[in-house]
């Protein structure tokens, strides 16, 4: 019982990072790369995030494929995130500290 709250926490917290990590990366560094704007680079990113996560699932067995599966879609949504708030440009600056 206690495992699956842990595993369910880990899973949470990885979901949630790796949304905020790719929006802000998207929308920070990748600004001005037209390639990160196309609607395949989503895509790409989540195949790479999964397959990134399934090997730290092979090294740590309290996650599972759930949670490869969870922080894949979460990176997909933000790399989305991030370039929808660049082509709309409504977004903090970097020099703002936020």
């Amino acid at each position: 019982m206690i495992f699956s709250i842990i595993a369910f926490i880990l899973a949470s917290i990885a979901a949630v990072a790796g949304f905020n990590v790719s929006k802000r990366f998207v929308r920070d560094r990748l600004r001005y790369v037209d390639g990160a704007h196309k609607a395949l680079t989503p895509v790409l990113a989540g195949i790479g995030a999964y397959l990134i996560a399934l090997l730290v699932t092979g090294l740590l067995p309290i996650v599972g494929i759930g949670t490869a599966i969870a922080f894949a879609l979460s990176v997909a949504a933000g790399v989305a995130a991030g370039s929808r708030e660049v082509k709309s440009g409504v977004y903090p600056s970097i020099t703002s500290g936020g």
